[in-house]
This record gives C-alpha cells, structure tokens and sequence, in this order.
C-alpha cells in the first residue's frame, strides 16, 4: 500500500460515520431550545422554513431549501434554518405559523418579513440578500439614535 493510500483510507473510513447533519450544514435545524437564541444572534439574519413532514406542499419542496442553503455558504451574515412544527409545536406557535410551508426572515431576533414569492433558489437567495441588506441598514440606523 501507497504512503498516500495508508493516510487517504482511514480518513475515507471516519467519513463514514460522520452524521449526516454534520456534513449538510448549510441548514441548519432549529428547535424550542435553539430557536431563540439563534434568531437573537446579532447583525445576522435567519431566512426559517416552516414544515410539517406529512405536508404535500412541503413535500413538494424537495430538495430546495438545501440548495439554498449550498448557494448561501460563505455569507456570514446570512444563516438558512428550518424548524418541523410536527415535533417544535411551540416554536411555530410563537412566530404564528397558520400553513405550510412559510418561509419568514429574521434580523437581531425580530420578524423581518415573511416571503411569500417563487420557489426557486435564486428568488430565494434574491429575496433574503435585499431583505438582509434592508434590515442591517435599519439596525444601524436604530443603533446611531441610541
């Protein structure tokens, strides 16, 4: 065996028992324990689905949200969650979700705006770029009266 093959095959191995979560990070799972402090995270902005397993609508969503997740990596400002209202109940009471699926962003913990425009990943990632920019710019602004 190779020097390369000998360091190439126990990584290839580890791999192989990573969770999956781990290696589809770019969405990230919010739940009632995460989902407050995650959307209070200053200057950044949370783009949330809202599912339920057994929804068509959501079903039918496929793979999107984490191809939007893939296209927004490397925006530190920007962070893609989801929250499944089947098992986080409370969590979807709280932000009043009344169907699925909604899409709704959030800035330094507050309600932006919920989006309601077509589904594909660059109307999405449009849509949470300007909203985001948008809502950095009210927070400076709130910042400097204070």
């Amino acid at each position: 065996m190779t020097l390369g093959a000998r360091l190439v095959a126990p990584l290839i191995i580890l791999l192989l028992f990573i969770p999956i979560d781990l290696i589809k990070a770019e969405v990230i799972t919010l739940t009632p324990e995460t989902f407050s402090d995650k959307v209070k995270e200053k200057d950044t902005a949370w783009f949330v689905k809202f599912c339920v397993p057994w929804c068509k609508h959501c079903k039918k969503l496929g793979n999107l949200w984490e191809e939007l997740g893939k296209a927004m990596e490397g925006d530190a400002e920007i962070e893609i969650g989801e929250v499944d209202c089947g098992t986080s109940r409370s969590v979807c009471t709280k932000v009043e979700i009344h169907s699925y699926p909604t899409f709704k962003l959030f800035y330094n913990g507050e309600e932006v705006t919920k989006y309601q425009g077509k589904r594909d990943v660059e109307s999405l990632r449009a849509f949470v770029v300007e909203e985001t920019e948008k809502a950095a710019e009210k927070a400076q602004l709130e910042d400097k009266e204070l």
